[in-house]
């Protein structure tokens, strides 16, 4: 993992005690955005470039299930973990049916095995981007070429 990356990460837990876990644990590997509701963690997506996004399942108001569903069409890059403390396995499934989930991890975490998780999910969130700049590019010189032959051929 390259040092000079930074990984922005959202935590969104109504337990402030966790949030605080998580910001001393990890503060000096990632950027770390933590958030007590969907509404805050809401108005962080709308303000940083998130790339990977840790939600609690069990919060009031708003699950982290449909928290991560809520936000799908206006931040459909982050890649998302789902953190519990309960092995429901509706919620589970709900988690990646819905709320395309790329990992559940159980609380309470294993501060190494959360940061490799992280460090995995942003690897992808990079590749996705790479591969759609890829497209794009492609895209773009496909037209070129069409555009010469077309020349070519009225020449």
């Amino acid at each position: 993992m390259n040092s000079d990356t930074s990984i922005n990460v959202l935590y969104v837990d109504d337990e402030v005690h966790n949030l605080n876990s998580f910001k001393a644990g990890f503060r000096r590997k990632f950027n770390v955005f933590t958030a007590e509701s969907a509404v805050e963690g809401r108005a962080i997506l709308e303000q940083q470039l998130i790339h990977v996004i840790i939600t609690d399942q069990r919060m009031p108001v708003t699950t982290g299930i449909e928290f991560l569903e809520s936000i799908i069409p206006a931040f459909p890059d982050p890649i998302r973990i789902l953190l519990t403390g309960y092995a429901d396995i509706n919620a589970v499934i709900d988690a990646i049916n819905k709320g395309q989930v790329y990992k559940y991890i159980q609380k309470p975490w294993m501060d190494e095995d959360l940061r490799i998780n992280i460090e995995k999910a942003f690897e992808i969130y990079s590749l996705r981007k790479e591969n759609r700049e890829l497209t794009e590019a492609l895209l773009v010189a496909n037209k070129q070429l069409e555009f010469l032959l077309r020349q070519n051929l009225l020449s």
